[in-house]
């Protein structure tokens, strides 16, 4: 049987949503991009994820992706987590302060459709049987949907192809950690009765649930209960869901109609590397935890908009040492993939809380977050992805590696002007700035902006994703 060759710059492999939106912004810089899926296209993804965090959709605005987005569900304003800890988004600081609540198949259509028109090469029905690297490439050995094997040849790879990753299998990483907790059932469904609180996580006895709304007259609803520990392969029906929920939250809400019934157990697993040579590894692929929190699908996005321009900048020559800008996805993104591990591992753990003492630390910790509001603010800027920060880069100091706000700009704002993939120095009026030669970009590749602020005398570098490169003072 022959075997064809295809040469492209990247070859993503995973269609959800960390590689399309990885493979979107790659295509829109110019890169030439192929993007791998093994499902058929068409096949409907319904996958857990639900919610889209206020850092996330600064993300998708600098895509101009966030306001359509917005009208498939509907926002949080409030969360209510174990039925007394009240978290205030309306408090976050960012014109996106509130949780959105649509399914996850609603922001693959946005980005599948931005990868499409930016140009990128879809191969679906296309599984990964291994690679191979070497000085200048990486080599991919496939099969097509017929079944004939081929192979591409790319500069870079990345891995977005979820928990079962075949890259990271290839790749001979390990995924160390365990399952933090098991038969999860979960549904959307119908509600006869609005229930008080639009989100609420609350856990009683030996049992926890949580529930959210779609926007649409659907319910996500989730539950776990001690009892009845099964395999993902046992049968679940609305009957059980409904009981779990009696148990949790009180009462089901006269749940009926279910679209979707699920079972299934939540593993905290870390990749050790995210770089191996010329391969990367980004969302599910790279980490996977609790869905408490709902940062999965979220954390996942944004190691792919820190992923994307580092690649960007290396293929086109402007980083002044690219494996050090390479090197610096995994020195930025693996810890705050950890930390997630962590804070939706504690989420969890305080929902199950079933002894006296347990179920006390819960209590105390949910009295003091609702007290000491700078303490709410920290945990609440984690949850949300807009307290997370980086190292300031080689030679700048802080604010360098801290998230930008939007700012209103004289050519409009930051956001907007980032929706064109570049860096963008912001410097006071009539000022003439030179770029820092660390910067990783030539002025060819750069959308300058002014302050409309008169008192702002810095030169600032933003980069792509969001964050501050450098700034002058």
């Amino acid at each position: 049987m022959s075997t064809s060759t295809t040469d492209t710059d990247v070859l993503v492999i995973g269609a959800g949503p960390t590689g399309l939106l990885l493979a979107g912004d790659l295509a829109t810089a110019g890169i030439d991009v192929t993007l791998v899926e093994r499902r058929p296209h068409g096949l409907s993804n319904m996958t857990r994820a639900f919610g889209v965090h206020a850092r996330t959709l600064e993300q998708l605005d600098a895509r101009g992706l966030a306001d359509e987005l917005l009208a498939t569900g509907t926002t949080l304003g409030t969360a209510r987590l174990f039925g007394r800890l009240d978290l205030d988004l309306s408090r976050l600081p960012s014109r996106f302060n509130h949780l959105l609540v649509t399914p996850q198949y609603e922001v693959e259509r946005l980005l599948e459709r931005r990868a499409v028109a930016a140009g990128v090469t879809f191969r679906y029905g296309t599984e990964l049987r291994g690679l191979r690297q070497d000085a200048t490439g990486v080599t991919a050995e496939l099969t097509d949907p017929d079944g004939t094997p081929c192979t591409v040849r790319a500069q870079y790879l990345a891995g977005t192809d979820g928990h079962r990753s075949a890259v990271r299998t290839a790749l001979g990483l390990p995924f160390p950690g365990h399952s933090v907790i098991r038969s999860i059932v979960l549904a959307d469904v119908r509600l006869a009765e609005e229930p008080e609180s639009a989100f609420s996580v609350r856990g009683s006895g030996d049992s926890f649930a949580f529930l959210a709304p779609f926007g649409d007259g659907w319910y996500r609803v989730m539950g776990w209960t001690r009892t009845r520990q099964v395999a993902d392969s046992e049968p679940v029906d609305l009957d059980e869901i409904r009981e779990i929920a009696r148990k949790a939250l009180g009462t089901d809400h006269g749940m009926h109609d279910p679209r979707w019934i699920s079972r299934f157990h939540s593993d905290e697993r870390q990749a050790p590397a995210y770089r191996v040579g010329r391969a990367f590894l980004a969302g599910d692929a790279a980490h996977v935890h609790s869905p408490a929190g709902g940062q999965g699908m979220n954390t996942g996005l944004q190691d792919a908009a820190n992923l994307s321009w580092k690649l960007t900048a290396a293929l086109r020559g402007e980083a002044p040492d690219p494996e050090a800008l390479l090197d610096s996805y995994q020195s930025e993104r693996h810890p705050v993939g950890a930390m997630v591990l962590r804070s939706s591992g504690a989420i969890v753990r305080l929902a199950m809380a079933h002894t006296p003492l347990t179920r006390a630390a819960r209590s105390l910790a949910a009295r003091f977050l609702n007290t000491v509001r700078p303490a709410s603010a920290r945990a609440m800027g984690m949850l949300s992805g807009l307290g997370i920060s980086y190292a300031p880069a080689p030679g700048a100091g802080r604010p360098s590696g801290r998230r930008a706000p939007d700012t209103q700009l004289r050519e409009g704002r930051l956001y907007e002007l980032l929706r064109q993939g570049e860096f963008v120095l912001i410097a006071p009026e009539g000022a003439t700035p030179t770029l820092p030669t660390t910067a990783p970009v030539t002025p060819k590749h750069l959308v300058r902006a002014t302050w409309t602020n008169p008192e702002k005398t810095a030169v600032a570098l933003i980069r792509p994703d969001g964050y501050v490169h450098w700034t002058s003072n």
